[in-house]
């Protein structure tokens, strides 16, 4: 192998003068979610070492945003957002993705979720690039069937053998990595990604919140931010709401995709027309979660969600699946409570409580409020992440060097 095959960042290393270091970061979503903290950790580098770039399907929402905050992006045509395999569509990004790479002459790059996490890491080797990936959750849960789940866990072990450096959203996905034998110990680190700025709740803020959303001012109010997707079951959020069998009780959930119609369908079906609200996307979430009496999660499989966070530093009591690592802030009866995944009728037993008691739902959401703290703050994104990149570049260094090795 000749220094030409080797990452650019470790080529600079042997010349002078040095120049800041490129980092591509590449998600499959570049609209909410994931999306969002992928903008989040681009903006939170430091810009006088990093230059950093986005590489993210054509179509997502937040590139405006991007550019107006001085970052370069690429719109990616191959790219999808489905978490399915396409292998032709697949092979079609990934030489979209790679000749993008090889052009920005890049160092590092950092990949999120599933497809762009298989994408981008496979691109990025070939680029002799080094490689971060961040699991938010993982690709593959309970609810899929067994030959399914072991053919993704497979491909994910595989896929960590060319990974220089992983990221997870909450320790408990850390852990679960290590166990799996996705990551290696010491190439694994919880980094707590921080969030939109959101204001306190309070009696003003909710009736402009009700406002803008149609609601009654007297209402009981349920709300979420989350896709209507698989990820996170609105059938089921739809049923536990159902179940309530309480007409004075409304449900809003803001945000769109791919089982809106579906959803739609159910809550037809379920009587709830008058008081299930889809608000489709929104660029005022913060401002709208003051509206909502409790703030729900229905997700089979998450990372670490920032719609939770969000509502906690609001103040808005939380009742959330017990998936993954969001038990480490919503801890059943302390600052919030917990339903099994994919039982409507655990999640409608949970919002019942929140519903009937709000001198304990209020009590818990200022022990929320409390726990939360000043943890996802923006600058400490920065630290952990600079010090994330100088690490697996070392590991790429120390790869690099091996391969060099073997092959004189």
């Amino acid at each position: 192998m000749t220094t030409t095959n080797l990452p650019p960042a470790i080529r600079t290393r042997t010349k002078a003068p040095a120049r800041r270091l490129r980092v591509a970061h590449v998600t499959a979503n570049f609209e909410d979610g994931s999306g969002g903290i992928t903008l989040r950790e681009a903006l939170a580098l430091d810009r006088d070492r990093y230059s950093s770039t986005v590489l993210a399907p054509e179509d997502g929402s937040l590139f405006g945003r991007a550019e107006d905050a001085g970052l370069d992006v690429i719109r990616l045509r191959r790219m999808g957002r489905g978490r399915r395999v396409y292998p032709w569509a697949d092979l079609e990004a990934l030489r979209e993705l790679s000749a993008h790479l090889r052009e920005g002459d890049f160092d590092l790059v950092h990949t999120h979720a599933g497809r762009a996490g298989m994408i981008g890491r496979l691109a990025a080797r070939a680029s002799g690039c080094a490689t971060v990936h961040t699991l938010h959750g993982f690709p593959f849960n309970e609810f899929q069937s067994a030959p399914v789940r072991r053919l993704i866990l497979t491909v994910e072990r595989r896929l960590g053998r060319i990974t220089d450096y992983f990221i997870t959203d909450g320790t408990f996905v850390a852990s679960e990595a290590v166990r799996l034998k996705i990551s290696p110990p010491d190439r694994v680190r919880a980094v707590i990604s921080p969030i939109e700025s959101v204001p306190p709740v309070s009696e003003a803020a909710r009736r402009e919140a009700r406002r803008v959303l149609g609601l009654p001012a007297g209402a009981k109010v349920v709300g979420t931010a989350a896709r209507l997707a698989v990820q996170k079951a609105p059938l089921d959020m739809v049923r536990a709401i159902a179940r309530l069998r309480r007409p004075d009780v409304s449900m809003v959930w803001l945000g769109d995709g791919e089982l809106r119609a579906k959803t739609q369908r159910l809550i037809d079906r379920e009587g709830l027309g008058e008081r299930f609200l889809l608000a489709g996307n929104r660029d005022d979430v913060p401002y709208l979660l003051p509206a909502f009496d409790v703030f729900a999660l229905s997700s089979l499989w998450e990372g670490l969600p920032c719609s939770v966070v969000e509502a906690m530093t609001c103040g808005i009591p939380v009742v959330a699946t017990a998936v993954n690592s969001v038990p480490e802030v919503v801890i059943s009866g302390k600052t919030g409570l917990v339903a099994r995944p994919g039982d409507p009728a655990s999640l409608s037993r949970a919002l019942a409580y929140m519903l009937d008691h709000p001198a304990e739902a209020a009590r818990m959401a200022e022990a929320a409020r409390g726990q939360i703290g000043e943890q996802f703050r923006s600058d400490l994104l920065g630290q952990e992440l600079m010090g994330v990149y100088e690490t697996a570049l070392r590991f790429a260094s120390a790869r690099s060097d091996r391969a060099v090795a073997t092959t004189c």
